[in-house]
């Protein structure tokens, strides 16, 4: 399997593409007026307290208050150590108003929630995660092989013995880790490290709201994070990002025998690889399958809801083959559009409806077997008695509609608007509203070219009646910046 990243680096934003077989699987944007913030750790202010929500929100000098739960609050010691108790206290025991708070962002704002916040300090590195303020050792749960899961365990303990770690945080060994020796351990414990402690000084020396720690640029995260074996290349088109990725896989992974090439040609990194394209279709609320058949995508603040349709699909055999092909098809790409669109949070698929169990069991697998390249934790359950499968992917930041979309002005985020056959029902209910109520003789419509024209035209008979009716005079006068629903009866 080849894989590929492109890294597309401009002074207004920097955007990251992973391409597997040629075709696109994800796509990271970050804004230079909006880069998001998780992995930051703030010293922030307790603003309200709300214990019927076991919840407080935290200001920690951004747009709006961010929010903290109950269950991401733990009581640190006086060694600066979280204390595990056999009882959750209440939260007005652990937090009060004015009270200043070391937090971490564990999800970016996302519309018109704030960031959500954890007082559970991380530090990553390429192999490891620093937990400053835990004892815990841990290992990622994507490593399965438990003869693995122990050498990895076993040389953590060696690293840390040989680093001479005088401090006793926890460590949780990340699934990059595989396979990896000693040394990268010992290399990855001496940068944590060097950087707890000038995070540590900063704690110290910091006063009021501020930021103690920013996160590295998108760019060196997506290496960080995104890196393996299996990525045979990375493109950058920018230069000062070109040496910070060759010096960062200098330093942590020399090992790796992956490409770095600076590209440099005249036409775009992206529409070279045909990005903007896919960006664009990604945008769309239909998904057109190779079979026919098609996913319409609806995204909403509760959930995010699949349909998968046979469309223009016929299929060569029975019925129940016709319909079990488009539902694969659509399992692989439904795990794809999600990591491309960044969708998170609750997800209703609803695949075309199966009779045979085993069809139902194939469908699953394949989905399953799809998601298991998703770097976001992703749950799924069985086919529901609605035949529904029920899925939850984890969201740390904005999807990429979010990010690249804004609401209509128009609709107002509906996705619909009146048709003009509505909108003149309404004026004439209008009309007969003002009529009754003033004297004058002559009313005047202002609206959107299209309403005037169909009162003009389709109506044009019952606005007759409703003159002769009304004893007044209706004059139009089309008004061009008027909306399709936007209208206004005057007097003339």
């Amino acid at each position: 399997m080849s894989e590929e990243i492109l890294i597309n680096v401009t002074p207004m934003e920097t955007r990251v593409a992973l391409i597997e077989n040629g075709l696109l699987q994800e796509v990271i944007i970050e804004r230079s007026n909006n880069r998001g913030h998780v992995g930051d750790i703030f010293r922030g202010k307790v603003v309200r307290v709300m214990p019927g929500m076991e919840a407080a929100f935290v200001d920690i000098g951004l747009d709006r208050a961010a929010f903290i739960h109950l269950s991401d609050i733990s009581r640190i010691d006086r060694e600066g150590f979280e204390v595990r108790e056999a009882e959750t206290r209440p939260i007005q025991e652990l937090l009060r108003e004015g009270q200043m708070l070391v937090v971490q962002v564990a999800k970016d704002a996302i519309s018109t929630k704030g960031a959500r916040l954890t007082t559970h300090l991380t530090l990553p590195s390429r192999n490891l995660v620093y937990l400053p303020r835990s004892k815990h050792r841990g290992i990622s749960q994507r490593l399965e092989d438990a003869a693995e899961r122990e050498r990895l365990l076993a040389q953590l303990d060696a690293s840390l013995q040989d680093a001479a770690w005088d401090d006793a945080g926890g460590f949780i060994v990340r699934t990059a880790a595989e396979g990896v020796g000693i040394d990268e351990f010992k290399e990855d414990i001496r940068y944590l490290k060097r950087l707890w402690a000038k995070v540590s000084r900063r704690l110290e020396t910091s006063e009021g709201i501020s930021m103690v720690y920013r996160d590295v640029p998108l760019y060196l995260r997506t290496v960080r994070d995104l890196l393996s074996p299996q990525i045979e290349k990375i493109r950058v088109d920018n230069k000062q990002s070109y040496a910070d990725i060759t010096q960062f896989i200098e330093d942590f992974v020399p090992e790796l025998k992956t490409t770095i090439e600076y590209y440099a040609g005249d036409r775009p990194i992206f529409d070279v690889y045909a990005i903007e394209d896919e960006i664009n279709k990604a945008l769309g609320r239909k998904v057109k399958l190779k079979s026919g058949g098609d996913l319409i995508i609806d995204q909403t603040e509760a959930m995010t809801t699949i349909d998968v349709n046979t469309g223009a699909y016929l299929g060569s055999r029975n019925h129940a083959e016709t319909i079990l092909k488009t539902n694969l098809e659509a399992a692989t790409a439904i795990a794809r559009q999600l990591r491309i669109r960044n969708l998170g949070g609750i997800i209703i698929l609803d695949f075309i409806d199966m009779v045979d169990p085993e069809h139902q069991r194939q469908v699953q697998r394949t989905l399953a077997k799809a998601l298991e390249k998703d770097h976001a934790r992703t749950t799924i359950t069985g086919i529901s008695q609605l035949g529904l499968i029920e899925m939850t992917r984890k969201r740390t930041r904005e999807s990429l509609g979010q990010i690249l979309n804004s609401h209509c002005p128009v609709c107002e985020g509906r996705g619909t608007q009146k048709s003009a056959e509505t909108v003149c029902y309404e004026i004439f209910r209008e009309i007969m509203r003002v009529g009754k109520v003033y004297e004058n003789d002559v009313l005047l419509v202002m609206a959107s070219q299209v309403v005037v024209d169909r009162l003009l035209d389709e109506e044009s008979d019952t606005l007759a009646e409703l003159q002769e009716l009304m004893g007044k005079t209706v004059k139009f006068e089309v008004e061009p910046m008027y909306t399709q629903e936007q209208f206004d009866v005057v007097l003339y």
